[in-house]
């Protein structure tokens, strides 16, 4: 039977805390702290060996905290290390919320990176282990980029918010209103930012700023009159701020939009280099409508190996897109909350992956539809997930078996009741409405 060697190690940016455990949960030597750099990394090299022969060891396994980026030097050496190779090294990366509640279960103990290190062994003992961290080198430039690509657009989110929040304290009613269908776009933009104070708006000719509406709308507005009325109306009905702070709202205002317009600049050329990128690997999910090259390169860039996976439910689960149920005796929880605890960024291309495909997609979008309708409250956010879970069925189905999406045969009264989504969520309701090696088989 072969002896394994357990290897925890807590990583910092400065140091890596190191704890060997023995299958008998012994430890095989003290617990000792290397450098987090490569010299650091080859004498823990150095040290497992050691290790490895003086208990006559024949399997290791590695654990460690995916903490920030500072463990993924140390995982891909320790991975790939000729000098392990003959020990067919594993290595974990724990989710750190994953760690901090096994420690609960051991002792109450303070916090420490001796501490940790030895927690982190010791859960590699326990077993029930997620799937092995796998460097692979085809998915890498892949997933950095993609995984920047939600950076950006975390960064987009909150640059609207703050945006939002100041506008507020120049034009209380623009909101509530929502004359625009988009707050950010050209027109409404010249709107916020040409005119200093709302009584400007007030004072302005509905003429002049119907002109304003049509020249920066492009003349796509259908009825630019009741736009422009809408404004006013709102103009009217807004707080007043102090002059004093007429300026430095417009200034905060203006800088925040070139904020904006900034990072979605970046978004369109990081999207362009997605889509080079993805090219490289042939795979059958860009033939699903609505599944366009940077969904896919998304999905892909985290799943990498589809058959890490026995089947949908562990890749769900690894998207955290799973229920966590709630029951005791005869009593089930109505209301289950999602389990989150997954990987984050495929969750976030699944569930925008699923957005887009109900748009695309008649199956889908009477999926959604139908979910949506069910639900008493947070509609369109439940919808989206269970449409996101019932997508990870398709995705590892198409990835398992190398199949090219074929959209299943309907009825004609499912077609006439269905009728295609064009938003990407459901309208707001306001006060006011007036105004090559590898070929694509056909999935049979």
């Amino acid at each position: 039977m072969a002896e394994t060697l357990y290897l925890g190690i807590d990583v910092s940016m400065a140091e890596n805390t190191c704890c060997f455990l023995l299958q008998d949960g012994t430890e095989a030597r003290r617990r000792f702290t290397v450098p987090n750099n490569l010299p650091g990394a080859e004498q823990l090299v150095g040290n497992t060996l050691e290790v490895m022969e003086q208990f006559r060891l024949d399997r290791l396994l590695v654990g460690l905290e995916a903490t920030n980026l500072y463990w993924w030097h140390l995982a891909c050496l320790l991975h790939s290390s000729p000098q392990l190779s003959g020990f067919q090294p594993q290595v974990y990366a724990f989710n750190p919320r994953l760690i901090k509640g096994f420690k609960k279960a051991l002792s109450d103990k303070p916090k420490s990176d001796v501490r940790d290190a030895y927690v982190i062994a010791e859960r590699l003992r326990f077993g029930r282990l997620p799937s092995p961290f796998l460097p692979n080198e085809l998915y890498q430039p892949l997933q950095r980029l993609t995984r920047f690509r939600c950076h950006l657009m975390d960064q987009i989110t909150r640059e609207k918010n703050y945006f939002l929040s100041f506008l507020f304290l120049k034009f209380s009613e623009y909101q509530n209103l929502d004359p625009f269908s988009n707050t950010f776009g050209a027109a409404s933009q010249a709107v916020l930012t040409d005119y200093l104070t709302v009584d400007e708006i007030v004072a302005t000719p509905v003429e002049e700023l119907v002109g304003l509406l049509v020249r920066e709308g492009r003349n796509h507005f259908s009825s630019p009159e009741a736009i422009a009325a809408a404004v006013k109306m709102a103009a009217r009905d807004s707080y007043r701020p102090h002059p004093v702070l007429n300026e430095p709202l417009n200034f905060i205002l203006s800088t925040t939009m070139e904020n904006i317009r900034t990072l979605t600049g970046q978004i369109k050329t990081l999207d362009k280099a997605i889509e080079r990128e993805v090219r490289k690997f042939p795979n059958p999910l860009i033939s699903v409508p609505g599944l366009g090259p940077v969904f896919v390169a998304g999905i892909m860039a985290e799943i990498q190996d589809i058959h890490r996976f026995p089947d949908h439910v562990p890749l769900a689960k690894f998207a955290g897109l799973f229920w966590r149920t709630s029951e005791s005796g005869s009593f089930q929880a109505q209301e289950t909350s999602l389990g989150k605890s997954g990987n984050a960024y495929l969750r976030y291309y699944l569930i925008e992956a699923a957005n887009s495909v109900r748009m695309h997609n008649a199956e889908y979008g009477r999926y959604y539809q139908t979910k949506y309708d069910e639900s008493s409250k947070h509609k369109h956010k439940r919808a989206l997930v269970l449409t996101a879970r019932k997508l990870v069925r398709l995705v590892d189905a198409m990835l398992r078996h190398n199949q090219l999406y074929v959209p299943q045969p309907r009825d004609s009264a499912q077609e006439v009741n269905y009728r295609p989504m064009v938003k990407a969520r459901p309208a707001k309701q306001h006060r006011y409405r007036q105004v090559q090696s590898g070929s694509l088989a056909p999935c049979a």
